[in-house]
């Protein structure tokens, strides 16, 4: 089920009436990532408002949430001997069958879910449809066998009426269900509502085509379980002896894969064994009986079902095939159903401003984990025209909920003389109970508030990929233009805010200057977009809180600062500042096959990210650890740039790493990511100045990037997009408005022909009546009609073609690819992360791996 935008708080507005002191407290699973975490943060402030208990599981993968849907969720139910409940996903599930990992919607129970309800709010795409058109309470059957519908339910959207309490899945829907998922829902529910095809012996000796047995072994299933490297010769085993279905992917991981939906049991449809008694009685009898129409035979029925099961199959396989994408983030969501409820605030706010600036970090987008090659203010940058109106409503907010002091003295004169209005970015508090979140004329620097101006430009990803920092001539590249906005080596090597007052007042003014010689267009916001008035857009200014005079932090700081406690842990903190960390050293104390201590691990570092957002000393305390990833992240992609290591498959590039000093840091595949989004970022700045354009028809080149777990004896595996295609992501509304005009102008040129081709006839008809009969002429005018009809009906099927590109164009597919190679080859390889564009390899297989990966298609 799905719960539509507009009545989102109806749940939590249920929960909070019937919560009493021996309820159960509500189950939220937590993503590790920060994004999640900030969503967290949101909820957790509501339910302890309103003194609701709740319980938080941090969840490092799918091996992990099937682990605590056994131990934590389905204990839950009240057929074992519980009480129900609330079950929220936070970034957990959204794209895999719930109801099946938790174990509280197996086949052997009468009743499922047992009053267990599971909220699921995601950013990731696609949605398992099994989730948001199915995951409805099997109510038990009244007499007569019929199965009593669900009220307040009408397929799958749950309505005004809605009364919750009895269980089941429901998504949280941002507004891409409703908009953009008609077709997918009307085939879900055809293949609900189809009976089963029971066998026929009469049949199995050939009397149905190759392409209907296929059909008929379609079982179809929103998903199933991964299995891991252990139980890979259990089902090599087993394979032998069952009958696979056709549509049901094969993985020897522990994630379940999205598929199509399975039919409940005991629907009291007609059987299809004998001609059934409702088309015959359906038909209208003629008085005469020999004239009475012949009912279709249980065969040609039988034909008839699998080809409509077929085309619903295929139109759900088109929706998994799309690719990855992402949609609003889940601190986004949460931030609305706070508004909702009337209770939104600065620290509200603050997490919505980290959570969906994290999301950038990260290269989330429209068309899934891929680097950044357009302006974050264009329509087609990050999320496209969505994330434009997304960061438009959180300035707008940070206007409303932040008003200037309207005293006299502080409105006429120093409103004019803050920093920000002044084109600096505010480093300090205005007060010691400075408390507010400003704008500020953030540029694309790293850390700037708490590295010096040098290391705050090295290391950014944006000039990193724009100046070749990689290179000695990029380091002189930026000497250059720090020369010509008058910064000295000296003065920008010591700490940003100790320099010079004119120089931090003159650093934006100069970098607007000279940014266009080096293609730094999006460098800084321009000076067009600050606005004396408070109502100005301010497009592409950034978020700044400050805590008194403890600290002031943009939101990118907290951001990063957060990723890198996730990536990294709170421990690197303390070895840093005594300066003897060794990361690798810390590993091998932590050695396991599957993965399960590495996770538990990670789980630990979660604790330490969700304090660091309530407590500055620990943020502040975290940051020599993000200073160290990123100088980790520039030395090595440093070295494989410059030591020619990126290797031009067939259908992406790749890099490996497996030696130097920072191998180990990459484990993480979060920061393997960063580090991945570095690399591309570089090679699409370079495909841009040496072609103009980006390769592979402007999807760019895609990237593989391997990193060794010398301890686990594996390569942690992450597939990025190459940047191209945002344009034509979900949400983009501006470029459906294009679409449909250019259809119309189309439709428009094809009226005028049409016109124009009437009078060419008309003109043709009347000398033929001079020269030749009717006959001709009439057979004339039918061939060219028909020439006309097929000339229009080829143009409406290169625009679907045109529209079915745009749909998945340019969008990461590198989670369908891994799926394939799978299937194809012996590689152990193990899939467990929320992130399908991560996989992990055993290390002999990584060869093999990556050849069969090279002849897949990694990008739509």
């Amino acid at each position: 089920m799905y719960l539509p935008r507009s009545l989102i708080s109806t749940l939590y507005l249920h929960l909070q009436r019937t919560q009493h002191p021996q309820s159960p407290p509500v189950l939220i699973l937590v993503a590790l990532e920060p994004d999640a975490l900030c969503g967290c943060r949101i909820l957790t402030r509501l339910l302890k408002r309103d003194y609701i208990a709740h319980k938080i599981q941090p969840i490092a993968g799918y091996g992990d949430l099937e682990k605590v849907g056994q131990n934590v969720v389905r204990p839950m139910m009240e057929s074992q001997g519980g009480s129900g409940g609330v079950v929220v996903c936070l970034g957990v599930g959204g794209m895999v069958d719930l109801g099946g990992l938790l174990g509280i919607d197996n086949d052997e129970d009468e009743i499922n879910f047992g009053g267990v309800e599971v909220w699921v709010i995601d950013a990731r795409r696609p949605w398992n449809l099994g989730n948001i058109f199915g995951g409805t309470p099997r109510l038990p059957a009244v007499e007569g066998d019929e199965v009593p519908k669900l009220q307040g339910v009408e397929g799958g959207k749950i309505l005004q009426n809605y009364k919750p309490g009895k269980g089941g899945i429901i998504v949280y829907d941002d507004g891409d269900i409703e908009e953009d998922l008609d077709k997918e829902r009307d085939a879900y529910l055809a293949l609900m509502d189809m009976p089963e095809i029971e066998d026929d012996d009469n049949e199995s000796d050939g009397g149905q085509t190759e392409s209907e047995d296929e059909a008929e072994d379609i079982q179809p299933r929103p998903g199933q379980k991964r299995k891991s490297w252990s139980d890979r010769e259990e089902e090599e085993e087993s394979s032998d002896d069952e009958e696979r279905p056709h549509q049901r992917r094969k993985s020897n991981s522990s994630s379940p894969i999205p598929d199509s939906p399975s039919r409940p049991r005991q629907r009291g449809l007609l059987s299809l064994s004998g001609p059934p008694d409702g088309v015959a009685g359906s038909r209208s009898v003629s008085p005469s009986p020999a004239q009475a129409p012949k009912a279709p035979s249980a065969r040609k029925l039988r034909r008839r079902l699998r080809k409509l099961r077929l085309k619903n199959e295929t139109v759900l396989q088109e929706y998994y095939g799309l690719g990855a994408s992402y949609s609003e983030p889940i601190s986004s969501m949460m931030y609305s159903l706070a508004s909702e409820l009337g209770r939104e605030d600065n620290d509200f706010l603050w997490m919505a401003i980290v959570g969906v600036t994290s999301m950038e970090l990260y290269g989330r987008s429209s068309v899934g984990v891929a680097v950044s090659s357009q302006k974050s203010t264009s329509p087609s940058g990050w999320l496209g025209t969505r994330g434009s109106r997304i960061r438009q409503l959180l300035r707008d907010e940070v206007r409303r909920l932040n008003p200037p002091e309207l005293t006299d003295t502080s409105f006429n004169v120093n409103r004019n003389l803050l920093p920000e209005n002044s084109g600096i970015i505010p480093t300090t508090a205005q007060g010691p109970q400075d408390n507010s979140i400003r704008l500020s004329p953030e540029p694309k620097f790293l850390l700037i508030r708490h590295w010096s101006l040098y290391d705050s430009m090295l290391h950014s990803p944006y000039l990193s990929a724009r100046l070749h920092i990689w290179s000695d001539s990029g380091r002189k590249r930026l000497h250059k233009l720090l020369a010509k906005i008058g910064v000295s080596l000296v003065q920008c090597k010591q700490n940003y805010t100790h320099m010079d007052m004119d120089l931090k007042r003159d650093l934006r003014t100069k970098l607007l200057k000279y940014s266009e010689i080096y293609g730094l267009d999006d460098l800084v916001p321009s000076a067009d977009t600050d606005g004396r008035d408070r109502g100005g857009t301010k497009e592409g200014w950034g978020f700044v809180k400050s805590w008194g005079w403890r600290a002031t932090l943009s939101a990118q700081d907290v951001g990063v600062v957060v990723g890198a406690i996730l990536e990294v842990g709170n421990e690197a903190v303390n070895s840093l500042q005594g300066g003897n960390f060794d990361r690798s050293r810390e590993s091998r104390e932590l050695t396991d096959e599957d993965g399960a201590l590495e996770g538990e691990e990670w789980v630990g570092r979660f604790w330490d990210a969700y304090d660091s957002l309530e407590k500055i000393d620990k943020l502040k305390a975290a940051l020599p650890t993000a200073q160290h990833l990123h100088r980790a992240i520039l030395r090595t992609g440093t070295s494989l740039i410059e030591k020619r290591q990126i290797r031009h498959l067939r259908a992406f590039r790749m890099a490996v790493v497996k030696e130097g000093p920072d191998v180990a840091l990459f484990t993480h595949p979060a920061a393997l990511t960063k580090l991945a989004l570095w690399v591309g970022e570089a090679i699409a700045e370079q495909e841009k100045e040496s072609k103009g354009k980006l390769s592979h028809g402007g999807r760019g080149t895609p990237l593989v990037v391997a990193g060794l777990n010398e301890n686990r004896g594996v390569y942690v595996i992450v597939g990025t997009g190459g940047g191209g295609g945002g344009a034509t992501g979900f949400g983009d509304k501006t470029a459906a408005k294009e679409k449909k005009e250019k259809r119309e102008t189309k439709a428009k040129a094809r009226e005028l022909k049409k016109k124009n081709k009437e009078i060419i006839k008309q003109q043709k008809r009347e000398a033929r009546r001079k020269a030749a009969g009717d006959d001709e002429e009439d057979e004339e005018d039918e061939t060219e009609s028909e020439g006309s009809e097929s000339e229009s009906d080829d143009d409406e099927e290169d625009e679907d073609d045109e529209a079915s590109k745009a749909k998945g164009f340019g969008r990461n597919k590198f989670g369908n690819a891994f799926q394939e190679v799978v299937e194809e080859t012996n590689a152990r390889v193990r899939i467990d992360s929320f992130e399908h564009c991560v996989v992990e390899v055993k290390k002999e297989d990584l060869a093999g791996f990556l050849e069969s990966l090279s002849m897949k298609g990694v990008v739509g």
